[in-house]
């Protein structure tokens, strides 16, 4: 009886372990990218790059989406990508305001369009409160984008108090080069956020010797500073949902995005657990 109670626990305990190895093999990050990257490009030409490289989701600037555009041109566009099979998930970093009824175009624009999250890089803190009732008021995602040490939302205990104090439906772009930039490490910032991390930039940053001087330069993706294991293994842990959106600040790769945009998606093939 021993025997088989023990046969019993012995089998139990293969089979989780083998559901569990299956279900990690299963998880897959979304892999998109920031129309930033292509912004060398106009609209159609970033669509079909975009297609070419079988991106399927695009978080776009202004320059290739405009919110404050007329409706109807924004829904041909928005056609035009969903006819590539390509979806237009988000749209940032959008500028915003003290005045609630200018910050009401965002949200309505994102509704009209189908979309549940915003980016956002509020340059003072009073306009949160206008904010989160917009959050409230039409169930809308906002994504706190971060730059450099220097700006608003550099610190990531800036941007912890801002979650800590608002509607959880307030989260986190995390910019992974700019984090890195600043000095921190992307797996214990994204571990920190506690499951408030709603989209991610994925790029890539280290200090080269620039004229003599140190400075933070943007490089392809795996190349720089960046803890992409430490990340990787946190979003496999927690089977984030969210889109890795491939993005870079350097110009000459803006101006030659093939090459940037290639490499990118073959790191993540490879590193990805």
């Amino acid at each position: 009886m021993k025997s088989l109670t023990f046969l019993r626990v012995a089998a139990f305990a293969l089979a989780v372990g083998f559901q569990a190895a299956l279900s990690a093999a299963a998880y897959q990050p979304k892999l998109g990218i920031q129309s930033w990257t292509l912004r060398e490009m106009n609209f159609e030409q970033a669509l079909e790059f975009a297609s070419k490289h079988k991106l399927k989701y695009i978080q776009c600037t202004n320059k290739h989406i405009d919110p404050l555009a007329p409706l109807e041109e924004s829904l041909k566009q928005k056609a035009q990508l969903e006819a590539r099979g390509i979806q237009f998930y988000t749209f940032g970093v959008a500028g915003t305001s003290m005045n609630k009824e200018e910050n009401r175009k965002l949200f309505q624009f994102a509704k009209a369009m189908g979309i549940k999250l915003i980016i956002v890089e509020p340059r003072e803190a009073a306009q949160w409160d206008n904010l989160e009732e917009l959050v409230k008021e039409y169930d809308i995602k906002l994504g706190i984008h971060n730059h450099g040490l220097n700006s608003v939302y550099g610190h990531p205990d800036t941007v912890k108090k801002i979650l800590n104090a608002r509607d959880a439906r307030i989260g986190v772009c995390l910019d992974v080069g700019h984090v890195t930039g600043a000095g921190f490490d992307a797996d214990k910032v994204f571990r920190e956020y506690q499951g408030r991390v709603f989209d991610i930039h994925l790029k890539d940053k280290k200090i080269e010797q620039v004229d003599g001087k140190p400075t933070i330069v943007d490089v392809h993706i795996g190349s720089g500073s960046s803890n992409y294991a430490g990340l990787f293994e946190e979003l496999r842990k927690a089977r984030w949902d969210g889109v890795l959106a491939i993005e870079t600040d350097n110009p000459l790769y803006a101006r030659m995005p093939e090459e940037y945009v290639s490499r990118a998606i073959e790191f993540v093939k490879k590193h990805h657990p």
